[in-house]
């Protein structure tokens, strides 16, 4: 397995768990306990992945979160700070994920692995995702469930080829209007609920349930590949 992960966090107990469990499963793990250590550490060439603690002594974690995407890291926040607002942020800043202290070490891993994937899937786009008995042709722009093509409106495809082009990742709620309806729309999320009620109704086996829809509550919606 690939991957050097950089674990920042003020907290060597917390360093020691993590790069624990991510050296377990087959990555490579460096440290850094604030903020200009994690900057020179994710230079080093090899460094493809932070989780990021937002509480740092020398620098708010979010203000690192923009620096590293500029240099093409995916991040993952690792955080004790589980208010709605701090998610929204750190997404639209370019997170990759957020996880909120206490976590589940699979659930973390699951995360990792997802971001890695999307990370080295960058710029290409897959000539169709089958998610259970869904596939999503975005070469073809066709949606069938069961082999039956799916009749989705133009906002549907819209959203949902957004949400496959990122599949496991967050996107907000602003990101997913801006994408769809244009910078003017990026506070009507009733037009995305909406959307998203019409998309788990023709794809979803339980659109009480879903499975391949997930909402973050507050934040946004991932699809679940």
């Amino acid at each position: 397995m690939t991957g050097q992960i950089l674990i920042v966090d003020d907290e060597p107990a917390i360093r020691r768990l993590v790069r624990g469990a991510v050296e377990r499963a087959g990555y490579s793990a460096s440290e850094a306990g604030n903020a200009a250590e994690a900057l020179s550490e994710a230079h080093r060439e090899g460094c493809e992945l932070v989780l990021l603690d937002l509480g740092l002594p020398d620098r708010d974690g979010l203000e690192l979160v923009t620096l590293l995407h500029a240099i093409d890291r995916a991040v993952i926040v690792l955080t004790a700070r589980d208010a709605t607002a701090e998610k929204v942020a750190a997404l639209d800043l370019g997170a990759d994920d957020y996880v909120v202290k206490p976590f589940d070490t699979e659930e973390l891993l699951a995360r990792i692995r997802a971001a890695l994937r999307h990370r080295n899937s960058a710029g290409s786009v897959a000539m169709a995702l089958v998610i259970g008995r869904v596939t999503i042709d975005l070469a073809a722009r066709r949606v069938t469930r069961d082999g039956e093509e799916v009749r989705l409106t133009r906002k549907e495809y819209a959203v949902l080829a957004e949400l496959a082009r990122h599949p496991d990742r967050v996107l907000t709620h602003a990101a997913l209007l801006r994408a769809v309806w244009g910078d003017a729309h990026v506070e009507d999320v009733e037009y995305l609920r909406v959307t998203m009620r019409g998309l788990r109704v023709k794809l979803e086996d339980d659109p009480a349930a879903p499975s391949i829809f997930r909402n973050e509550p507050g934040v946004g919606y991932r699809l679940v590949a």
